[in-house]
């Protein structure tokens, strides 16, 4: 826009027009005086952010510093404004322009300690995971040492077992030896004949029993021979199956692997070199519209309305899918949390628009369960904020939120534990029954795009979320007169 001079008065100007003149130039000091008062505000509200996110790297020094600088730079014009009310559309231009890239700023810094964030509990699962499966192979080693000890045991005994019989069969020859000798003597000796042949008796009697233990040895000796084999054929198929496991395990380690690369590798690029061009079509097609505006056709401006719909639009889903995708790699750390401490969270969060629109939340009943605290407060924001987003608009939006201990009647899941059931229902626009199965698939969306913008990811991310939680969430609607979502998450 063309700078606009401020033309002396004429000294032959009627008393009447230099009245007139001088009411504007109050009311436009006195609009420069709000406008001074509200870039204070807006400093103020900006040295406090500052100050909050300083603590955090240098990169946040540095912005800082460049902050405190476009501050300083900020009291210096409007020193020079309240000099020049000629100047004071450039200067506002100007102000905007830096305000914005402060805000851009402070976005790309967000950005940075949310990936941060991330990564950092990235690590940390993979920690995890790396001590769990040490203590597993601990274990198996473990097993395999009990295995060997049980092993040499067998085959002491076995030993034990032989030295028995050798002691036996030694024993026989001496009786042997010992009854050849008899017969001798009671050749020699008849009238002996009688005692001789009782104590032949008595000694054959022995030696049966005798050969009788030596076959119970033998047989004894065979099964535990069986035994032994039984345990040395498990054993090795223990070790086959072990190698099988840790085979299987090293196949899924690289595969997690490989999937983490490329989920990091897509979040990078959705994180930087999808959102760094739409960034700078967005900043030129804004700046554009604000320094070229004049020389716009009608049409032009149209089409720049359109660009700047778009970009907002592909920003909106770019973050929605780096939403669903963290769904799945967040560690799932679960904690036993009452559900309405996290909705009373969520309606803070969300205090500014419920206020805009007046809407009515009513919350009922209170029940906790084991859920992952930060994916269950993105379900209920995603839920609550759809209520607000697709209200009808002569109509205050009405929402309820109940919650209660229950088991779950539906065809998919009928288990008999305890499951905490939430209600979240309104009096928004609805959607056709015929629609229930689809509510929860990527890119659904069942209504005008120009009447209510979305992307369709933000019920496929709710849905996602329940899976985690392996619980269940149905949708029931009809149209005109409100949606209904039941929750069920187990207690334990």
């Amino acid at each position: 826009m063309s700078e606009k001079k401020i033309i002396p008065p004429d000294s032959n100007t009627s008393p009447e027009r230099k009245t007139n003149h001088h009411d504007e130039l109050l009311l436009v000091n006195k609009r420069l005086a709000q406008q001074i008062e509200e870039r204070k505000k807006r400093a103020a509200e900006l040295i406090i952010a500052n100050t909050e996110l300083a603590y955090q790297n240098k990169e946040k020094e540095k912005r800082a510093a460049e902050l405190v600088i476009a501050n300083a730079e900020l009291a210096y014009q409007n020193q020079e404004k309240e000099n020049r009310a000629a100047e004071l559309v450039i200067a506002n231009r100007e102000l905007a322009y830096q305000n914005n890239e402060k805000q851009k700023r402070a976005d790309e810094l967000s950005i940075a300690n949310s990936e941060l964030l991330f990564q950092n509990k990235e690590k940390e699962k993979r920690a995890a995971e790396l001590v769990i499966a040490n203590a597993e192979l601990a274990y198996q080693n473990k097993e395999k040492e009990d295995r060997a000890a049980e092993l040499v045991i067998a085959n002491k005994e076995l030993t034990f077992q032989n030295k028995e019989k050798e002691k036996r069969a030694a024993e026989l020859v001496i009786a042997n030896a010992e009854l050849a000798y008899q017969n001798k003597e009671k050749e020699k000796r008849a009238a002996e004949l009688l005692i001789a042949n009782t104590e032949l008796t008595f000694q054959n009697n022995e030696k049966e029993k005798r050969a009788a233990e030596l076959v119970i040895a033998n047989a004894e000796l065979a099964y535990q021979n069986q035994e032994k084999e039984k345990r040395a054929a498990e054993l090795l198929i223990a070790n086959t199956e072990l190698t099988f496991q840790n085979n299987e395990k090293e196949k899924r380690a690289a595969e997690l692997i490989l999937a983490n690369n490329e989920l990091q590798a897509f979040t990078y690029i959705s994180s930087h070199h999808l959102q760094e061009p739409l960034r700078k079509i967005q900043v030129f097609s804004n700046r554009i519209t604000t320094d070229e505006h004049q020389n716009l056709t009608e049409k032009g401006k149209y089409y720049f309305d359109r660009i700047e719909v778009a970009a907002f639009h592909m920003q909106a889903l770019i973050n929605d899918l780096l939403n669903y995708s963290r769904t799945s790699v967040t560690e799932k750390k679960f904690e036993n949390i009452k559900v309405n401490d996290v909705i009373n969270k969520v309606l803070e969060d969300l205090k500014t628009e419920i206020n805009l629109k007046k809407a009515v939340i009513e919350i009922s009943g209170d029940c906790s369960a084991y859920i992952i605290p930060s994916q269950f407060h993105q379900l209920i924001g995603n839920l609550i904020s759809n209520s607000l987003k697709f209200s009808i608009k002569e109509k205050a939006p009405h929402i309820t939120v109940e919650s209660l201990y229950t088991k779950p009647k539906t065809k998919r899941n009928k288990s008999s534990t305890d499951y905490c059931h939430i209600i979240i229902s309104d009096n928004g626009i609805g959607f056709d029954p015929q629609f229930e199965s689809r509510v929860f698939e990527m890119f659904q969306q069942l209504n005008n795009k120009a009447d209510y913008k979305g992307t369709g990811i933000g019920l496929a991310i709710a849905k996602k979320i329940i899976e985690n939680h392996n619980g269940v969430i149905t949708a029931t609607g009809k149209l005109h007169h409100g949606a209904k979502f039941d929750i069920y998450i187990p207690v334990v």
